[in-house]
């Protein structure tokens, strides 16, 4: 998914400025996390502004005569942050959502918002080599958004009844659900992603809250052989996707 932009059916994102462009991972947490109930959802590591704009649509979908969310999307690099806001302003939404230019250590700090709903498609390369360009090393490592400082700021700025919901490869999930626990946030919601049938689980979708509630796992296979996708995967992103 890269170049300079990416058309959505309802919005257009511009890329050129990011480190990170508009991949499946971020696609798959907007489409796929429930946004029952939530007025007030906060993204960390917005990028683009991907997923702030796909739950600004799912929630006016959803929503049209109540009201509606409010998304404040937080994120650290300049030029990312900028076309963030150059792709919101674009957006038919652009009421709704605020791009903030922190570290969400430094608004963890300064908000005094409670939210219904937490997202975030984090960076996860740990004591790799890291990228050349300075931006992309920013939205790829963890050294600017560990997973504790993920779970303090949800721990601060969750409502007692709000949710996070993010998506990690398989073994850093692994390692946030257990981190969480010591934070009093519980995983209720697996999704395990697999790229096709026989290839092996490689991002899991998880759904944590403050209170233990019953566990739902699933599965999503995206495609069934290269370049098909699944009926599964299709009927997640067919709202969003041109092609469907």
């Amino acid at each position: 998914m890269g170049g300079n932009l990416f058309r959505f059916k309802q919005f257009t994102i511009l890329q050129d400025r990011c480190a990170m462009k508009v991949g499946t991972d971020g696609t798959l947490l907007g489409a796929w996390v429930d946004i029952s109930g939530a007025e007030k959802i906060l993204d960390i590591g917005t990028g683009t502004g991907l997923i702030s704009l796909m739950l600004a649509q799912r929630s006016y979908q959803r929503c049209r005569t109540l009201s509606l969310a409010q998304i404040d999307a937080v994120e650290i690099d300049v030029n990312s942050s900028i076309q963030a806001r150059e792709n919101v302003e674009r957006s038919p939404w652009s009421y709704r959502i605020k791009i903030y230019n922190y570290s969400i250590q430094k608004y963890t700090e300064s908000c005094q918002k409670k939210y219904d709903l937490i997202v975030s498609n984090p960076p996860f390369f740990e004591n790799a080599s890291k990228a050349a360009k300075k931006a992309r090393t920013v939205a790829r490592h963890t050294d600017f958004l560990s997973q504790t400082d993920l779970l303090q700021a949800a721990v601060k700025l969750l409502s007692e009844t709000g949710k996070i919901a993010v998506i990690y490869p398989v073994e850093q999930a692994k390692n946030f659900m257990i981190k969480a626990r010591y934070f009093g946030l519980f995983c209720h919601k697996k999704i395990y992603v697999k790229p096709m049938p026989k290839i092996p689980t490689k991002r899991i979708l998880m759904e944590l809250s403050k209170n233990q509630l019953p566990s739902q796992e699933n599965t999503i296979i995206i495609e069934a052989k290269q370049y098909l996708y699944t009926p599964e995967f299709i009927a997640l992103i067919k709202d969003f996707y041109l092609k469907y």
